[in-house]
């Protein structure tokens, strides 16, 4: 519902959707960064696993902090305009 409200008036059908399958996208490659991470580290799927959750962890975060609240937001406002 979030990113609704974050998408123009032209796009707001298809920006979540499309946010989602890049999400998909860059999610397919998590088993390769982790496999190649544990690799270079003796085999510890652990640490891999671990390192793969911190960053995307920081990443969220730092997306969060970064984004833009829109309160009150009037869906159509552009239209009627």
């Amino acid at each position: 519902m979030h990113l609704n409200e974050l998408s123009p008036d032209e796009a707001r059908g298809t920006f979540p959707g499309f946010s989602y399958q890049l999400g998909n996208l860059l999610a397919s490659a998590n088993a390769t960064i982790q496999a190649s991470l544990a690799a270079s580290h003796g085999g510890n799927y652990g640490l891999a696993l671990a390192a793969v959750a911190a960053i995307v962890a920081l990443a969220v975060a730092a997306l969060a902090w970064l984004g833009r609240e829109r309160k009150g937001i009037a869906f159509g406002a552009a239209a009627a305009d």
